[in-house]
This record gives C-alpha cells, sequence and structure tokens, in this order.
C-alpha cells in the first residue's frame, strides 16, 4: 500500500465504479473508506510473484481452482466497514459471483518489501483472516529465500520457512520448495542449506 489519496469518505460503491475497468495503470487499494494508490513493483517481486503463480496454476489445472494474480481484487465485508486488496496470488476454488474481486480465496499470497511488509504482516492479515474460506496466508520476501506461512488450522500461528526447506500448502495439496521458487537469487552455497524442519 502507498499514499492516501485523500481524507474524503468514499462509498465501496464508488470506489468500485472508479476502480473497475480503470484505463490508466494506477491500482488502489480500499479500507474502510479511504482509497490508497499502490506503488511499482520491482524485478525480483515480479520474478517471484510470477514463479509462484506458473507453479500454482501447473498444479492446479484441471482441478476446480483458479489462480489470480494481482489484478483481481479480494473483498471483505465485515458489519461495519468494506475492504478490497490487490494480493500478489490468490488460489479460488469457489464459484464466485463478482467480476472484479473475489470473496472467497482459501489461500492468498503476498510478496514482501520494505514499504508493504509491515502493512502486510498487520493490517492485512487481521482482514483477510475474516474470510470464513481463507485457509492459509502466505507471506514472501522478495529480497532472500525466506517465507511466513499463517493457517487457519493452526490458529494463525506463524511458520517460517528458508532456502532448503519445503513448504506444505494444505489447502492446495502442494509442496514447494524454497530454493525452486527463489533459484533467481540463490546462490550454490545457499540452494545447498540443511534441510530443517519448520520453526
Amino acid at each position: 500500500m502507498s499514499a492516501l489519496l485523500s481524507t474524503a469518505y468514499l462509498s465501496p460503491e464508488e470506489y468500485l465504479y472508479g476502480e473497475n475497468d480503470r484505463v490508466e495503470g494506477t491500482r488502489h487499494e480500499y479500507v474502510a473508506g479511504q482509497v490508497y494508490a499502490m506503488m511499482g513493483a520491482s524485478r525480483e517481486h515480479n520474478l517471484l510473484t510470477s514463479k509462484l503463480s506458473f507453479t500454482l496454476g501447473l498444479h492446479l489445472r484441471g482441478k476446480p481452482c483458479q489462480v489470480f494474480q494481482s489484478d483481481m481484487k479480494v473483498g471483505i465485508r465485515t458489519l461495519s466497514a468494506e475492504y478490497f486488496y490487490y494480493p500478489d496470488v490468490q488460489v479460488t476454488c469457489a464459484e464466485e459471483q463478482e467480476r472484479y474481486y473475489n470473496t472467497s480465496p482459501c489461500l492468498i499470497i503476498e510478496v514482501l518489501s520494505d514499504s508493504t511488509a509491515r502493512t502486510d504482516r498487520t493490517e492485512k492479515l487481521a482482514h483477510y483472516r475474516l474470510l470464513p474460506s481463507l485457509q492459509e496466508y502466505m507471506l514472501c520476501s522478495q529480497d532472500f529465500p525466506a517465507i511466513e506461512l499463517y493457517r487457519r488450522s493452526t490458529d494463525w500461528k506463524v511458520e517460517r520457512f528458508i532456502a532448503g526447506q519445503s513448504v506444505t500448502l494444505d489447502s492446495i495439496q502442494l509442496e514447494l520448495k524454497v530454493s525452486d521458487l527463489y533459484g533467481f537469487l540463490l546462490t550454490p552455497e545457499t540452494n545447498n542449506a540443511p534441510q530443517d524442519s519448520a520453526s
């Protein structure tokens, strides 16, 4: 998330009207009436997001699940507020009804940067876990091979994985090797890191 565009309240309907089918490239996230312009992504961010999307899409081919990259929103509605975010990667196995956003993802992945890490670990974690469908929330560093995984089944306690380890996504029955995901960052020394269990 980046700069707050205005302190004036904007309704969810007004936000969606202006955001959907937007011609210019800037995307905006919506947080309880406030709209934030999103920053551009780094080369490493794009490489990792593409690798994740490709790997998940290949695994889910022929299954009733769909993988979406960062142009598809997730919509969250509570009794007091609404939120619309653009996750870097999301998977939904439900029959979604809305054209421009999903409401029932089972897996959400965010790639961390210096400017987004705090929001991804706090605000977004708190809001994403309000989705009854969400089973796992994965955070991936863009700068080094490190993954944080939060699961509903463990009451959202964080698990951490590094190069040489594997992470299993129970929501889609997929085991990912951290070193495979981060091949573009790894040297032969880091790629041969010892195999340890998750902390």
